[in-house]
């Protein structure tokens, strides 16, 4: 029998040097608005994966949809050489809540 040690060992073994670039932790800041707006999406539709969503769950989903929009509209409407060199999202305009 072949054991899963073996074939573990050669997919981790360099794991500690996988590291993400400054450009790929940069892009996840920009798109942090909307990974949040998602995720609140998504909360709010697993809220009602059990039960008929009332009026409030509705409101709660259709808020979290416009969020979600917005951010998208945020972070498509900043040009992509100004998220190039702005560091560390500083010109990424805030969502609100």
């Amino acid at each position: 029998m072949k054991t899963i040690v073996t074939v573990q060992d050669a997919v981790t073994a360099f794991a500690d040097f996988i590291e993400p670039t400054d450009a790929e932790l940069n892009a996840i800041e920009w798109e942090m608005p909307v990974i949040l707006a998602e995720r609140d999406l998504l909360d709010a539709q697993i809220t009602t994966l059990d039960r008929t969503p009332n009026e409030v769950d509705t409101q709660r989903i259709r808020r979290a949809r416009r969020r979600l929009l917005a951010a998208r509209r945020d972070l498509a409407n900043v040009p992509p050489s100004v998220r190039r060199h702005a560091g560390h999202g500083s010109f990424l305009p805030e969502v609100g809540a």
